[in-house]
């Protein structure tokens, strides 16, 4: 098969259900508007694919061809659609189930549904997607595409797994016969409930897509090493055993590892098209008060540019991010701090939306609480525009918020797990060290805490308060550098690969 232009090197396809962008040069005609996001997954493998682009890595990416999602996106830029580009230059593959066709998200509010787009997504891939692409290495990411590796292993392609999250789901080879993926040529790969004796046995035999994924991939890593650390020392209850028994057997053979995740490029203020005024840490002071006036109008907040402003920018997932502590003490932080205006704004989807909604009608706190629909431009805005940014998840693979809240001057109020105890550290003025407010234990009175020890720290004097800004500021742009963990990842290619990358 000849390569598709000049790049030369081994051939890998990623594999996700998520993007946030690819570089237009990749050759689709709908590139510039494959944009598909419900959380960090998304940046992580824009980033990294645009890092391989640009490092001329021979790089192409499988994602569903989620039609009505991309055409919302064309319709906001105002763009006509493109000529087609020649086949030859295409790297971008869209799985093109019709099931795709009319999502409006990435992920629906059922989880067999879920499951159903997953066999979809996989028996394009396995069927089309691979056989034209003919990689030489394979990077699947998070469950939806769990069964993949067992395929590939079987195929004789090295595989990469990256797991973002620890949700799984279960599913017998007879269900994925139904939506035409036969795993009849792979199914000795995968992870059944109980080892069958042949196929036939195997047929009712739920298969747990996440540890399959484990048992087959030549490698897997997670999002974070604390993560992985706290996965192998069985301290997150969600995590299924036998997760945790494939991981240790993974790591012990030498072919597991930790890789922090760092935001995409793009995530930047000093060129950050959503803000109505971009900064630098030497201007930080006048650019987020602009942008800080311009987020309360839109959320419907008063206008106070004293007001401290806490800002929710993860998915209302009732499991994982904390929204459940958070609803136990929301009315308590706005009545303590009602003196001071204290405002705390969510732009986020998910489940627990309608909980926050209801505390904010029957409280009357419309003015000094505000909760819109995902937004990507308005969570760019409210990352400039907020004080804190919170995250009180239970658990947390990464996290991308809490890096993001630094390089744009806003300090997280976390609890200490998984990658958010990685990277967000006690900010202590008068040692000039820290960059938040970590609380230590999942509990309402520990995060009221630290919410307290926030807002002593907005009270400091303006001159102590701007100067801890401008070095969280700096460093958070040193430390999560998106090249370092592009560069980790180029590594394990190195290692899976028989001949360089480029």
């Amino acid at each position: 098969m000849t390569k598709p232009d000049s790049r030369k090197g081994p051939r890998i396809l990623m594999i996700t259900p998520e993007i946030t962008a690819v570089p237009e040069a990749m050759g689709h005609e709908d590139a510039r508007y494959c944009s598909a996001k419900a959380g960090g997954l998304a940046d992580i493998c824009s980033g990294l694919i645009r890092y391989l682009w640009d490092q001329e890595v021979d790089i192409h990416l499988a994602i569903p061809h989620y039609r009505k999602i991309f055409e919302r996106r064309r319709n906001r830029d105002g763009a006509h659609r493109a000529d087609p580009l020649k086949a030859n230059k295409c790297r971008v593959h869209l799985a093109d189930a019709p099931c795709f066709a009319d999502l409006s998200c990435v992920y629906t509010a059922d989880g067999l549904e879920n499951t159903r787009l997953s066999l979809n997504f996989q028996r394009e891939v396995i069927q089309k997607i691979i056989p034209k692409v003919q990689p030489d290495l394979i990077h699947c990411h998070d469950w939806m595409t769990g069964l993949i590796p067992a395929f590939a292993k079987e195929a004789k392609i090295p595989t990469l797994f990256t797991f973002h999250n620890i949700h799984t789901v279960k599913s017998p080879p007879a269900f994925m016969e139904l939506y035409g993926l036969d795993p009849r040529p792979f199914w000795r790969n995968l992870y059944f409930d109980r080892m069958p004796v042949d196929y036939e046995e195997s047929k009712g035999n739920p298969v747990e897509f996440l540890t399959s994924a484990i048992l087959a991939a030549d490698y897997v890593n997670t999002v974070g090493s604390v993560f992985l650390g706290e996965i192998l020392e069985n301290r997150l209850q969600r995590v299924e055993k036998t997760i945790r028994e494939e991981l240790i057997r993974k790591l012990g053979e030498g072919r597991a590892a930790g890789i922090m995740n760092a935001p995409d490029p793009t995530w930047h203020p000093e060129r950050d098209k959503s803000l109505v005024r971009q900064y630098t840490a030497v201007d930080h002071r006048m650019g987020k008060a602009e942008n800080k006036r311009a987020f309360q109008t839109e959320m419907g907040l008063g206008i106070d540019p004293k007001a401290p402003l806490f800002f929710w920018p993860s998915r209302l997932d009732p499991i994982q991010k904390g929204c459940d502590l958070l609803a136990g003490i929301f009315t308590e932080i706005l009545d303590r701090y009602e003196c001071l205006n204290l405002q705390i704004a969510f732009v986020a989807d998910g489940p627990s939306q309608p909980i926050f909604k209801e505390l904010i009608r029957n409280r009357d706190l419309s003015g000094r609480a505000a909760v819109a629909d995902f937004d990507e431009r308005l969570s760019r805005l409210g990352y400039a525009a907020a004080d804190f940014i919170l995250m009180p998840s239970s658990f947390e693979p990464c996290g991308l918020p809490q890096m993001i809240g630094g390089i744009y001057g806003t300090p997280t109020v976390a609890h200490a797990t998984g990658g958010l105890r990685e990277t967000v550290q006690p900010l202590i003025p008068e040692k000039n060290c820290g960059n938040g407010f970590p609380f230590n234990a999942y509990d309402g009175s520990l995060f009221l805490g630290a919410i307290d020890a926030a807002v002593s720290f907005y009270l400091l004097p303006e001159e102590t308060f701007a100067a801890q800004i401008r070095r969280i500021m700096s460093e958070s742009r040193e430390e999560y550098n998106h090249e370092k963990m592009a560069q980790g990842y180029m590594e394990l290619y190195e290692q899976m690969l028989p001949m360089p990358l480029v």
